[in-house]
């Protein structure tokens, strides 16, 4: 906070406060900025060291009311207040607090700082296994790829030491006596607040008890904090709402996150555009667009992000004998159907879809896209299906849409692509997965064997059709954006320009929590870390942040060796042709999924789905009408037009591209 100039009071300066209701231990500590503030000043405690600014603004509150700044039946130990502050109605005191200019705080019980505190900084969130040994250490700072590798390189101790010294720095640089409330600020009737720190903007009304804690808002993205709230030991990024009863213990909520409907979380971890209502969690790690809305929702153990938790949606890590133990993994953009059940330890693949009781512990991480379903108490699994799913496509689009973070700013770097090296990967391998079973238990067999799960032979090679339309799809996307970028007037600047410039970004990739980056690039970054070549916070992040930035040059590297590997290409016999034909491909993979979508989103209107509509013995033409009336119709339905216009789209790029390179 920055000093206000003040000085001692004078004995009659002393003589009006005290005809104005006011007392303090020893008035040679109070300070205050001009004699004109003293008559907003009434009815108020002084202790300890006291300095005030100025009282010259009144605050306009919602229905017209208008008060102005000053104290008004207050007991305050050990404070500065800045200027045009209103400070109203502690029921017990306020100590040890700098209170910056602008704020208003009425209806409170006690705000009170007993240092040293760090404000909910350097507290351990024991996440996936609640007896330990996966602890985060959060701070004000914290990304959702630093939690990461420190929640899942377990493997790497030094690192995991590194990380944690990383965040012992932050804690102590803050670490204070004093609390501090920024500018701006809003606390109204509330009860308990002891160590927090409150960040310019916030708006805190009617929480019951916030101790040990961070608010970390600004003005570009304010905190909300609402009635009923109860929280110990954490931190809140901007732009994020709390409210509505909801009980936090041990829990990072990060950017532009929303918890409330009495949502219940303990030693857990929410990283940016979160969204958890009425249900509860426990010893989870919540990676970027995580939701959940249902009263009967419990997720506990577990990694997720992209996710989406239907009704009833549940885990267990209760098969054990020496504690808590199991954890599980849901990759990205995996979803959950009503009352589906999962027995940790399991692995469901990235965009896979959960449907029914799962107790076998299924890993079908190699092959994403898929449905999980139960039949006779057993797991059923349906390679790829999930890629023609018009709600796989529709979560793709809107999670941009839905980044409710402020523009400068963000903490965590997020990859939205749907198909990337990442899940690319995963459908090699799946399609490789397939064709081995299909060659060891032969091409007529009813059901193949996985692991601890069955396919169904119709299953599987529809699965194999589908993995290969997503990787043509996949690389012809990535050779025509690479086309559009080059030289292309001769047949030598094509050639040449599509090569890349790096070998950077070869092998294995991996999601750190939304960061999508080559395995090989991380580890050269963990190495640097563990040497001590980069060895701060702000390096780290940067380092991170660059690896986000790379991304597209990087891809294409592993496109083009995976391209050539595919179509059975080498790098010094490539041809046009061979380009013209990958094109073609692309388009024919392009117009062959968005058929099978717009098959799919013509479900939603079919006859079945009209059952409810049209009510009182409602003849058909009355049903039909209200159905058109509420879902519109099928060929006007923005998505069903989106489709359209896509196929149209592509198919004349892809006419574009192949005219240029005939043209050659």
């Amino acid at each position: 906070m920055e000093s206000i100039t003040t000085r001692q009071l004078t004995p009659q300066e002393v003589v009006k406060l005290q005809e104005q209701g006011c007392s303090a231990e020893d008035w040679t500590t109070v300070y205050i900025t001009d004699e004109a503030s003293l008559k907003y000043i009434r009815a108020t405690r002084f202790s300890g060291e006291i300095r005030l600014g100025r009282f010259q603004k009144s605050f306009e509150l919602p229905g017209g009311m208008h008060k102005h700044s000053g104290l008004f039946h207050s007991t305050l130990h050990n404070v500065t207040i800045g200027d045009d502050c209103c400070i109203e109605n502690i029921k017990n005191y306020i100590a040890n607090y700098d209170i910056e200019n602008d704020c208003f705080i009425e209806n409170v019980d006690i705000i009170l700082c007993d240092g040293p505190s760090s404000f909910g900084n350097g507290v351990e969130v024991a996440v996936l296994n609640e007896t330990g040994g996966r602890e985060v250490t959060i701070h004000d700072r914290l990304t959702a790829h630093e939690a990461y590798l420190e929640a899942f390189y377990r493997h790497r101790p030094l690192l995991v030491d590194k990380l944690k010294q990383f965040a012992a720095q932050r804690t102590a640089e803050q670490t204070s006596m004093r609390g501090t409330i920024r500018h701006h600020s809003m606390i109204v009737d509330t009860g308990y607040i002891k160590n927090l720190y409150v960040g310019a903007y916030a708006k805190v009304e009617g929480a019951g008890r916030l101790k040990n804690g961070t608010l970390n808002s600004r003005r570009e993205a304010p905190i909300h904090i609402g009635y009923g709230v109860i929280a110990d030991d954490f931190i809140i990024q901007d732009g994020s709402v709390v409210e509505d009863c909801t009980t936090l213990t041990r829990v990072y909520v990060g950017q532009a996150c929303t918890l409330g409907h009495s949502y219940s979380a303990s030693d857990s971890l929410f990283f940016c555009n979160c969204q958890e209502e009425n249900g509860e969690a426990c010893a989870i790690f919540a990676g970027p667009f995580t939701v959940t809305h249902h009263k009967s929702t419990l997720l506990i153990a577990g990694l997720f992000s992209f996710m989406n938790a239907g009704s009833g949606s549940n885990q267990s890590n209760h098969m054990y004998k020496l504690g808590p133990i199991h954890q599980g993994a849901m990759e990205r953009g995996a979803k959950t159907s009503s009352d589906s059940y999962i027995l940790w330890p399991a692995r469901i693949g990235a965009f896979s879809l959960v449907m029914g009781r799962h107790t076998s512990h299924p890993d079908t991480s190699l092959l994403p896209f898929s449905y999980l379903i139960e039949k006779n108490g057993e797991t059923y699994l349906a390679p790829a299906v999930n890629l023609r799913s018009v709600g796989t496509v529709r979560d793709a689009q809107k999670w941009p849409k839905r980044d409710r973070r402020a523009k400068e700013g963000r903490l965590d770097a997020v990859n939205f692509n749907l198909l990337s090296p990442y899940t690319l990967d995963k459908m090699f391998h799946g399609l490789q997965i397939l064709s081995e079973l299909e060659q060891l238990s032969g091409p007529t067999s009813d059901v193949y064997a996985y692991q601890s799960a069955k396919i169904s032979n119709s299953s599987l090679h529809r699965g194999q059709q589908l993995y290969r339309i997503g990787i043509e799809k996949f690389l012809g996307n990535s050779l025509i954006s690479r086309l559009e970028k080059i030289d292309c007037s001769s047949v030598e600047t094509v050639l040449e320009g599509i090569k890349p410039t790096t070998k950077k970004g070869l092998g294995q990739w991996v999601d750190l929590a939304g960061l999508i980056a080559p395995k090989e690039l991380v580890k050269s970054l963990l190495n640097d870390v563990e040497a001590g070549r980069c060895n701060s916070q702000a390096e780290f992040d940067a380092a991170l942040r660059a690896l986000h930035a790379d991304y597209y040059e990087l891809e294409w590297t592993w496109a083009y060796e995976k391209m050539l590997e595919y179509y059975q290409l080498t790098d010094d016999r490539i041809t046009i042709e061979d380009l013209i034909l990958i094109v073609r491909q692309w388009k024919k993979s392009v117009v062959d999924l968005d058929q099978m979508l717009y098959a799919d989103a013509k479900k939603e209107f079919s006859l079945s789905a009209r059952t409810g509509f049209g009510f009182d013995g409602a003849s058909r033409r009355t049903i039909e009408a209200d159905f058109e009336q509420v879902r519109g119709e099928f060929e006007t339905n923005p998505f069903v037009t989106e489709v359209q216009a896509h196929i149209e789209r592509k198919s004349a790029l892809g006419d574009r591209i192949i005219a240029l390179l005939e043209a050659l």
